[in-house]
């Protein structure tokens, strides 16, 4: 996939605090520069979302890739991967997600979770009742207010990304253990 639209200039700032935190500028943060009000605002947002705390890191990070590997948002998988490694979280299962149906590696929760994610990443959502009322019941209120909300953050940044062309940037080409191949694609996402 090639960028459909150019990159722009950033804020020498910016540029340098995301290579001194990963070592390489952000595509997706270049290519939305075009409007840096909306690239502002992702931003802003998403460093408040990395303050969230009622939910485990792992949970979220499994529904974060599993609504890219439904998305196809190659970027936020190579992310991911990349930010699990880096936050100690288990790295064979973080490989495993975007095949986690089949893999016996995850718990129950953590399953309920990656299919939560994707229930409410299809168009239109099919979460149910039961659904909601299982995950509510194991995580509490503002845990599960936390993984929602994520999982509707992870659809736009991972929506966005693929309609303006971005693609894996290799941030997870340092990691162990390459990620899983999407069932019925033979191709890894990221």
């Amino acid at each position: 996939m090639a960028l459909r639209l150019p990159k722009a200039q950033l804020p020498a700032e910016l540029s340098e605090n995301m290579i001194a935190a990963f070592g390489a500028v952000f595509e997706p943060t270049e290519v939305i520069w075009h409007n840096p009000g909306v690239a502002t605002a992702n931003t802003e947002f998403a460093g408040r979302i990395a303050t969230w705390d009622a939910l485990d890191e792992s949970l979220k990070s499994f529904a974060h890739m599993a609504v890219a590997a439904l998305v196809g948002c190659s970027w936020c998988l190579d992310i991911t991967y990349f930010q699990a490694r880096n936050q100690g979280l288990d790295l064979a299962k973080a490989g495993q997600v975007p095949n986690w149906r089949a893999s016996e590696l995850f718990t129950p929760l953590e399953r309920d979770v990656m299919e939560y994610a994707e229930a409410v990443s299809v168009t239109p959502p099919t979460v149910t009742d039961e659904q909601y009322g299982g995950l509510l019941d194991v995580l509490g209120p503002a845990a599960m207010v936390e993984l929602t909300a994520y999982i509707a953050f992870a659809n736009m940044a991972a929506r966005n990304n693929v309609a303006n062309g971005v693609s894996s940037q290799g941030f997870s080409a340092s990691c162990e253990i390459p990620p899983a191949a999407r069932p019925g694609t033979g191709a890894r996402p990221a």
